[in-house]
């Protein structure tokens, strides 16, 4: 099935570091960011005074984001003027323009319908490696790097999904509809997450975990996600057709607001579930004894132990060999450190995660705190050749944990 483009979303694209002068109204007192003549060609165009609707993201550290909804405005300074043409965005004030500091990172990308993302991810933050990634781009000296995005582009696969969602993108699988014979079962109302992932591996009988437990694991998830996209769009416009109100018949505010939290929660942590399930099932497909959810000291539950709960406990405060943990985490933000207090008589770590591109600081931490990354393979392109040395794929661990298990 097409899984669309980033042309789809896209017309053009430009980064750059920001200076003090682009970022600090207290330095500069401008509130705006230079245009070059390629981005005016590529994508921004020449239309004097042209206010364009436009969407603010701030992305820090651990991906701690925000947004802000207003406009920007493109404007050729020296109009009428003898001198050359100087074209610049002016940008009002808002709670994104004032978080951005110099040397943050500025990704401006054109929707096809002339929707302004103006994007500001912090100096080194994992959120600026996987925007360069995304969008093929990394900021060089003081002007904006930009490109045209094109049609004859790859598709969006497993890791640029996932940034776009970060970003705040809407999307569906540009063929979704041929999902709807899979999920009408399933009327308007959600199925257990166990359930719906058990359902994406029985409908894509050709992949197995014994063949490419990397392969297997990110096409499971990948099928899954379509699928709850697909019923998640039917159920959200069901309700909003039936309307918020509340008894005395008035438009009910709270109502409305409730529903869209359960929206977004409903997602967030769907994805962890369902990456728990498919690893699972990958375990069982190489007969691997496992223990998930299990109970260690100071009633920490470590995602999976290998091989049981009852070895764990038996074995002395040192440890034994063959005794791994790991941790299951669709995103790392901070939170990889949790996975260092589970566990105690292991003290090396895995975590396996669906992170594309985490920086390369917070990656040496995690070595730095015995902890061993686990990414599936192909997710691992977003990463520095530096960082894919070290980085261990699904089929890795595995066999880590059958050689631990002979000792």
């Amino acid at each position: 099935m097409r899984r669309g483009q980033l042309r789809d979303y896209f017309a053009g694209v430009g980064v750059k570091r920001l200076s003090a002068v682009d970022a600090e109204p207290v330095v500069s007192n401008q509130h705006e960011v230079g245009t070059t003549r390629e981005m005016r060609r590529q994508f921004l165009g020449e239309d004097q005074h042209r206010r364009f609707p436009a969407i603010y993201v701030w992305l820090g550290e651990d991906q701690d984001g925000f947004t802000a909804e207003g406009s920007a405005t493109h404007y050729n300074a020296r109009e009428q003027k003898p001198r050359a043409a100087e074209w610049r965005l002016y940008y009002p004030s808002n709670p994104v323009t004032e978080a951005m500091r110099e040397r943050d990172t500025l990704f401006l990308a054109m929707t096809n319908d002339g929707l302004l993302y103006f994007i500001v991810a912090s100096d080194g933050s994992t959120s600026k490696r996987q925007l360069s990634w995304l969008f093929g781009l990394n900021p060089m000296g003081r002007s904006f790097v930009s490109r045209e995005v094109t049609d004859d582009e790859p598709e969006l696969d497993f890791a640029a999904r996932f940034i776009l969602d970060e970003i705040g993108i809407e999307f569906e699988e540009p063929e979704a509809d041929r999902l709807d014979a899979i999920i009408d079962q399933f009327g308007v109302a959600f199925p257990k997450t166990v359930e719906f992932s058990d359902l994406a591996r029985l409908t894509l009988p050709e992949v197995r975990a014994e063949d490419d437990p990397d392969l297997a694991l990110v096409t499971w998830l990948s099928h899954e996600e379509a699928l709850f996209r697909r019923l998640e769009r039917k159920i959200v416009v069901t309700r909003l057709d039936e309307g918020f109100h509340d008894e005395s018949g008035a438009t009910d505010v709270d109502g409305f607001i409730r529903f869209s939290l359960s929206v977004q929660n409903r997602r967030k942590s769907r994805m962890g579930q369902s990456l728990e399930h498919h690893l699972e099932a990958v375990f069982r497909a190489h007969e691997i004894a496992y223990a998930r959810g299990a109970v260690t000291e100071n009633n920490q539950r470590p995602d999976f132990l290998f091989p049981s709960e009852e070895a764990y406990r038996a074995a002395p405060e040192a440890g034994y060999a063959y005794l791994t943990m790991l941790g299951a985490k669709s995103s790392c933000k901070d939170r990889w450190r949790q996975v260092l207090a589970e566990a105690s008589k292991i003290p090396r770590k895995h975590l396996l995660t669906l992170e594309p591109g985490i920086s390369e600081l917070q990656t040496s931490q995690m070595a730095n705190s015995d902890l061993q990354l686990v990414v599936p393979q192909s997710i691992q392109k977003t990463y520095t050749n530096d960082q894919c040395a070290w980085l261990w794929n699904v089929g890795e661990f595995i066999r880590d944990v059958r050689a631990r298990a002979c000792m």
